[in-house]
């Protein structure tokens, strides 16, 4: 029997923690004083408070404990976590898919904290994104923002199933039922006014050219009550309501973003983004592109990148990768928005709209931009510099141009190599983002 030595630990002394609402579970594992070959393993539970989680930092002080790891648990970890950061602890945050329960092993919460430490002195856990302490401040107002614009979108189409309700088919009719027409009409209408006509008059600009259809939408009106009129007002006083609440967010955002006015702008460069989009990505993702090895890993931690499950001969495409909602939802908007543009990413979204459905090329436009976004940011200074609504169709001439020389060539009996030398170095040349 030949003796073998264990792989050496990632680490020799860590900290795992299972969190929990109102109280946490700690385990430390420290070489053992009897026989350095062997692990000592304590655990013990604390408060998810303030004392108690200064508590836990006394006691790892105590056994030189320099570093903790705990699972994404809802929002419970944060607390404990950026306290502990505080205190100079290296945190690192588990993916609950890594650390997840095993089969025949107890589901505990003093367990789970003993597996999280094994597992991280084992170096099998890898580090989930964190942002830096200024961007978490920025990303609750940010967060909070796209959260008002959905409840108000929710609120906009409870305006709509209610006039439906009533007969009134101005949604019809008018582009935008909460632009100026379709509100001045809605006032008109909560003022008690049911004359279809007068109603009509109050189209603006180009919706004066369909007054004959408006009167016709208007025709149920007469079934519009008073309750009818209670709701409406309801509904567009919480409207305005959440409209000035978004304004004096938006103000709040551009203050705390001003000092990274830079990478903004270098976003804001790229087909289809606003201010806006460039403020939610940013305030997820942080300035800092190193924290992201190249633009692939920023795509997959984004949830824009393709999942595919392959075993044995069998491969098949899971349906949906999970990541971040935020950069999901700002990206969809973005890719719908390049896709009416004449630039490379608006052509490379209509032509995969046209083979594989716009569900697909909004994502696929979505893992294009990501990466520019990365290249940018990666680079001060740059600016995104468009290839063209052409690019496809020239690559795809040049292909057939190379293709042809080369079944040439053979055809003479010459064995043909191709390779692409480097292009030369030339420091005055703008790099291009692709």
């Amino acid at each position: 029997m030949e003796e073998v030595t264990d792989e050496p630990l990632y680490r020799e002394r860590v900290c795992g923690i299972d969190i929990g609402k109102a109280q946490l579970y700690a385990t430390i594992r420290v070489p053992s004083d009897s026989n350095p070959a062997r692990r000592a393993s304590e655990t013990r539970s604390f408060a998810t408070t303030k004392r108690g989680v200064l508590a836990l930092a006394d006691w790892l002080r105590a056994w030189q404990v320099p570093a903790v790891v705990m699972e994404a648990t809802g929002d419970y970890w944060k607390g404990p976590f950026y306290r502990l950061e505080a205190g100079g602890f290296e945190c690192v945050l588990a993916d609950a898919r890594q650390v997840k329960n095993l089969p025949g092993r107890p589901e505990r919460d003093p367990s789970d904290s003993s597996w999280l430490a094994q597992c991280f002195e084992r170096g099998a856990i890898r580090s989930c994104f964190v942002p830096a302490p200024e961007f978490r401040v920025i990303r609750l107002h940010t967060r909070y923002r796209r959260d008002l614009i959905e409840e108000r979108t929710r609120e906009k189409n409870r305006t709509e199933k209610l006039l439906e309700s009533a007969a009134i088919k101005i949604s019809s009719v008018v582009t935008d039922l909460h632009g100026v027409t379709g509100r001045d009409i809605m006032d008109h209408l909560i003022a008690g006014e049911r004359d279809i006509k007068v109603l009509a008059q109050r189209a603006r600009r180009r919706a004066r050219r369909k007054i004959a259809e408006l009167e016709e939408a208007l025709e149920g009106a007469e079934f519009f009550t008073g309750c009818h009129a209670g709701l409406l007002k309801t509904m567009l006083a919480r409207i305005d309501q959440i409209d000035a609440e978004i304004t004096r967010l938006s103000e709040v955002i551009e203050q705390l973003l001003a000092p990274w006015e830079e990478q903004l702008q270098q976003a804001e460069s790229q087909p289809g983004w606003g201010r806006r989009s460039a403020q939610d990505v940013l305030a997820e993702t942080g300035p800092d592109m190193t924290k992201f090895p190249t633009g692939g890993h920023l795509v997959s931690w984004a949830g824009r990148a393709p999942l595919d499950h392959q075993s044995g001969k069998h491969q098949g495409r899971s349906r949906h990768k999970k990541g971040n909602k935020y950069v999901a939802a700002a990206t969809g908007e973005t890719a719908i928005s390049a896709g009416k543009t004449g630039t490379r990413e608006g052509a490379r979204y209509r032509k995969l709209a046209r083979s594989r459905g716009k569900a697909k090329a909004c994502v696929a436009l979505g893992n294009t931009q990501l990466k520019v976004y990365h290249k940018l940011l990666s680079n001060p200074g740059m600016r995104y510099q468009d290839l063209g609504p052409d690019y496809y169709q020239r690559r795809a001439q040049t292909r057939r141009k190379i293709a042809c020389h080369v079944r040439e060539l053979e055809e003479l009996g010459l064995e043909v190599t191709l390779c692409r030398p480097g292009p030369a170095q030339d420091d005055s040349e703008p790099t291009r983002a692709a």
